[in-house]
């Protein structure tokens, strides 16, 4: 899933729900549902080698700085409760980045990357 989805869907959480106890499990939450919707994101396509790890990491830079972008220009009179809601809802694909584009992965976040990719549904771009 592309990062806006997820930054947005986050923002959105963070300041509707307002209640941390129960906007980060949800935030976090969301972040799977999303993925298990079929998709394409930057990196599909870097494991059968369409794309090098190089370009596909600078393309999810990209992704991000939209992201960002988008999160300021629609919750900026929010403080700073959307920016956290936003890295929230990144934060199962930041933990997955190192083993995507650099092949390096520490055993504590194999767990979590499995239970990561298992929902997630990704279709080649068109």
């Amino acid at each position: 899933m592309l990062s806006i989805s997820h930054a947005l869907t986050g923002a959105f959480i963070a300041v509707k729900v307002g209640n941390p106890a129960l906007a980060i499990p949800l935030i976090l939450l969301s972040h799977y549902i999303e993925d298990a919707i079929p998709h394409w994101d930057v990196g599909t396509g870097l494991t059968k080698g369409t794309k090098s790890p190089a370009d596909a990491f600078r393309h999810e830079l990209y992704d991000l700085a939209l992201a960002g972008g988008l999160v300021i220009l629609m919750f900026s009179e929010q403080g700073v409760i959307p920016y956290w809601g936003a890295f929230l809802g990144l934060l199962p694909d930041f933990l997955e980045a190192p083993r995507n584009f650099w092949k390096w992965e520490p055993a504590w976040l194999a767990p979590l990357n499995r239970f990561h990719h298992s929902f997630h549904h990704s279709i080649p771009r068109m």
